[in-house]
């Protein structure tokens, strides 16, 4: 009964969503990640890396998107005691407020949610030990996308912090294709 329920459900607002054009897109983006004082040691991870972006703009000013976030990783040498090596990556979950401008090609936009991250770190040369941490933290962000058609150009910064750092800041270059 359950599944039919869900069968039921998930094609309903499949036909809704096509029915009505809710804007379900999917895009990726080139993204410059900061993340300063990895484990406390001044390690900062501070990689060109990428993002995958899934959402979909309902009627209205108002849409949903998740992001797969990599945040890239460092590996740094210290002087006579070996070197440290620290990765991370997040998954992130945002309400988006689009605010239309006079120019109809061109929107800006904020992002507010939460960000579930994962931080890795070990010592090399000599390999002593090995840490690995993860949360969740408020995130946000804004953005200007201009769009032409179902293609969409997007600039935007997020920030969120993680533990054992002075926090994620996330400069993103992307591109978004609307499905429906």
């Amino acid at each position: 009964m359950r599944k039919l329920l869900l069968a039921t459900t998930l094609a309903l607002v499949a036909s809704a969503v096509h029915a009505e054009g809710l804007g379900l897109y999917a895009g990726a983006g080139i993204t410059r990640a900061k993340v300063d004082n990895v484990f406390g040691d001044n390690l900062n991870i501070n990689d060109t890396s990428w993002k995958a972006i899934l959402g979909f703009h309902p009627l209205g000013p108002f849409g949903v998107e998740v992001n797969y976030l990599d945040l890239g990783s460092e590996t740094r040498q210290f002087a006579g005691l070996g070197g440290a090596h620290a990765d991370a990556k997040a998954f992130a979950a945002y309400a988006v407020g689009f605010l239309p401008l006079p120019l109809p090609i061109l929107d800006i936009y904020g992002k507010l949610g939460a960000a579930r991250w994962q931080l890795s770190g070990n010592t090399t040369s000599p390999s002593l030990f090995a840490l690995s941490d993860h949360g969740t933290n408020f995130a946000w962000g804004v953005g200007a996308q201009a769009h032409f058609g179902r293609i969409a150009g997007r600039l935007e910064y997020e920030r969120f912090d993680v533990n054992h750092t002075d926090g994620v800041k996330l400069f993103t270059l992307g591109a978004t294709y609307t499905f429906l």
